[in-house]
């Protein structure tokens, strides 16, 4: 089905900060009705939903419980109907500061479970919450939110990638049984971010070293990686599911 993004509703997870505010704009610029979800970030979603007009609204939940993804899901089909594009960015708490990492040695499984809650988990919940208005409209999006660490591990950051690797399995697979549906499933993947709140620990010098390693010479921007979301949320891209696009300026390859 051909459906532009003007006449659909979205989803974006984790949608107050960084990397999702940047997402939920994008989306509210191509002129669909955008949900940002939060779970803490209740004063910069609804300061942004506020900037963006009556056609953006904030919602509260934590997509790792089900109870409360389904009342999220309510809420929203009252405000704009269900959502039919998802948009999962939701990032358990973390920070980008190599010197700061855990070593394997000192790494728990927790940590590791901590993260794939969130990846993989509420990547589950909000996909499960969908299925059915999925279904009964013969469409939908999905569009998951991965790493180019997976390619090229520079920093170890162990559980966060694998949490993403999982979260990238899980994007082939669901892609696969929503396909009759008429759902695609795919995830874009980007590398260091100048700058979220999560690379804000970041020093200057690395961002400095990836941009002089990248061949268009700089570090990506929220915005440039929130363009490529849209590229498939869009008709153009209606052919396309299962797949995992880099969005790094080239720093790395599939």
């Amino acid at each position: 089905m051909i459906r532009p993004i003007s006449d659909c509703t979205v989803l974006v997870t984790g949608g107050g900060r960084g990397l999702g505010a940047a997402i939920a704009r994008a989306f509210s610029r191509e002129g669909a009705q955008v949900a940002i979800n939060y779970r803490k970030s209740r004063a910069a979603a609804e300061a942004l939903a506020a900037e963006l007009g009556p056609r953006v609204a904030a919602f509260q939940a934590d997509i790792t419980q089900a109870d409360q993804v389904h009342a999220m899901m309510s809420a929203i089909d009252l405000k704009f109907g269900m959502p039919n594009i998802l948009v999962h960015n939701a990032l358990a708490d973390y920070s980008f500061n190599g010197d700061a990492r855990k070593r394997l040695d000192q790494l728990n499984w927790s940590e590791i479970a901590q993260q794939t809650e969130t990846a993989v988990g509420g990547a589950l919940l909000c996909i499960q919450a969908l299925r059915p208005h999925f279904k009964a409209s013969s469409f939908g999006r999905v569009i998951l939110i991965g790493t180019n660490l997976m390619q090229n591990p520079v920093v170890p950051y162990h559980e966060y990638t694998a949490a993403k690797g999982a979260l990238l399995a899980l994007t082939r697979t669901a892609a696969r049984e929503l396909g009759p549906l008429g759902v695609t499933v795919n995830m874009v993947s980007g590398g260091l971010l100048r700058t979220t709140d999560a690379s804000r620990a970041t020093p200057e010098a690395v961002f400095d070293i990836i941009a002089a390693q990248t061949p268009l010479g700089h570090v990506t921007t929220p915005e440039e990686m929130a363009d490529a979301v849209l590229f498939f949320a869009s008709p153009w891209a209606r052919a396309i599911t299962g797949q995992n696009l880099i969005v790094d300026g080239g720093l790395v390859s599939g």
